[in-house]
């Protein structure tokens, strides 16, 4: 080989030494993932009692991604047989019995060396504000009864207790946003960032007995009483939130039913409008009157009624609409309660999902689609919906066609959607991986899940990039150990061929 032919490789190996020496600090410096400090799961459940059921939510996360974001994942649910604990007022005890069969579903489910160390809450909604208007004293037996049985299992039981109307709106609106998200989002190169101009969605809830509107609107709030403010992962969110009491789809239905009772006061017979033509059934006054939703009394609450359904969809409406007070201001909802113009994308969920889902509306489906479905259901006869839905429940397949002219009513003549902004809204169950509602932003914001400042987590470096940074690093070296005496080789034959030696 010629001294040319050398110093050509001298140079070639020289050039691969440089190469490998800066992709090895490339992959050193910039690709990197969380190294696992403490490795294992953590577990936590949260008791939904609401107004006409009860369930239980278990979650679980990595012990070492503890205040990241989207770690959280859901792992059970488990319904409570029987109504809402706020329907045990005369009779405590059995709340506490109801929840029973879940919490031996839950200690089947999580393993034992970490059920001591599981947070454990219940927390109550609407159904348990109506009762602690009308009995303070039964309120508290049922929190005790609860609270006794949550004692005897080996969990970290850490209270029961109602929520108040704006922090359950608040909640499934941090749940929403968590799941999906919105707070910050993940960067190989910034590890934790914050969204750009990052659009929020909204949450709107619609349970038995009440029903929650939340979201970040484009403006200033003008009312303060429905302002919350958080600040997490560093970034603060001003948001609107109101809870509307006595206007869940239970109370509502029950409100409706109430507005027919008095057209004829004392009458034996009532025609629904929402019923569907042909349904017939023998209803008490007592199970009508007996909320504080409902503010007139009938003058024997022992009577029956016989209740029969005429299926007409437009008398349906105007039912519906007895039970609103509309407001004519663009910054007001109903029942003069103050609301800016809905803004962004919204999830819509619990009865707001489950009676469009019967409908097959929940896929993106448009104002007038929505209407001409409900419209033609309940346009419907009882006879055609029982051989069309033979293993619905049959008090629900009654009531869709009521629930559902309540939730158009209420959307586009309470909350102002309309044809532009309707498709906005996400009919939705869950969102990521979990189920959307108070429950998992509950237990977030107790166990301090979600940091007010920035996440800053130790970084250390993948097995497979250090593996790569090593390989480099090797090369650079190897190549470094045989272009030394090469380049000694060459400087002594061109020292020779000048004639310097």
């Amino acid at each position: 080989m010629g001294v040319d032919s050398r110093q050509i490789v001298l140079l070639l190996l020289l050039v691969v030494t440089v190469v490998s020496i800066i992709i090895a600090l490339i992959l050193s410096l910039v690709t990197s993932v969380d190294i696992p400090l403490s490795p294992g799961t953590k577990y936590g459940m949260v008791f939904d009692a609401g107004s006409s059921h009860t369930a239980l939510y278990i979650y679980q996360w990595p012990t070492d991604k503890e205040n990241d974001t989207g770690v959280v994942s859901q792992t059970h649910v488990c319904e409570v047989e029987g109504p809402g604990i706020s329907s045990y007022a005369d009779d405590p005890p059995g709340a506490g019995k109801s929840l029973v069969h879940c919490l031996d579903e839950a200690m089947s489910i999580i393993p034992t060396k970490k059920q001591r160390a599981t947070p454990a809450y219940l927390g109550a909604t609407a159904g348990m504000r109506l009762l602690e208007l009308q009995n303070e004293t039964k309120t508290q037996q049922i929190f005790d009864e609860v609270s006794k049985t949550l004692r005897q299992y080996p969990v970290n039981f850490q209270g029961a207790r109602i929520l108040d109307g704006e922090e359950e709106g608040s909640l499934g609106w941090v749940t929403v946003n968590y799941l999906l998200g919105t707070f910050v989002q993940y960067s190989y190169i910034q590890s934790w960032m914050h969204p750009k101009q990052a659009q929020m969605f909204g949450a709107m809830d619609l349970g038995g007995a009440s029903t929650q509107m939340t979201f970040q609107p484009a403006g200033a709030i003008e009312d303060k009483s429905t302002e919350m403010t958080f600040r997490l992962y560093g970034y603060d969110y001003t948001i609107y939130t109101h809870s509307y009491l006595c206007y869940g789809q239970d109370q509502a239905l029950k409100r409706m039913l109430v507005q027919l009772l008095e057209v004829k006061p004392g009458s034996g017979n009532v025609q629904h409008p929402c019923y569907p033509k042909g349904y017939s059934a023998n209803v008490s006054l007592s199970s009508v009157y007996n909320s504080p939703c409902v503010t007139t009394s009938p003058g024997n609450m022992e009577a029956i009624v016989t209740v029969e359904g005429t299926g007409d969809a437009y008398e349906c409406q105007l039912l519906v609409r007895k039970i609103f007070s509309p407001c004519t201001n663009s910054s007001c909802s109903f029942d003069g309660i103050y609301q800016p113009p809905v803004y962004g994308e919204f999830y819509a969920f619990s009865a707001f999902y489950y009676t469009f889902n019967f409908l097959n509306l929940t896929c993106g489906e448009s104002l007038s689609v929505a209407n001409s479905t409900v419209w033609q259901y309940c346009s419907r006869e009882w006879t055609e919906l029982n051989a069309s839905f033979p293993e619905e429940n049959k008090q629900r397949l009654v009531n869709y066609c009521s629930s559902a002219m309540y939730i158009l009513t209420l959307l586009l003549e309470g909350y102002k959607f309309n044809s532009e902004t309707w498709n906005n809204i996400h009919f939705a169950k869950q969102a990521g991986n979990a189920d959307v509602g108070w429950t998992l932003g509950y237990m977030l914001n107790v166990t301090n899940m979600i940091p007010s400042e920035e996440p800053s987590l130790w970084k250390a470096h993948d097995y497979n990039v250090w593996a790569a940074a090593i390989f480099f690093i090797v090369l650079s070296v190897l190549a470094g150990l045989v272009a030394a005496p090469l380049h000694c080789y060459c400087r002594n034959a061109c020292a020779e061929q000048a004639g310097w030696t």
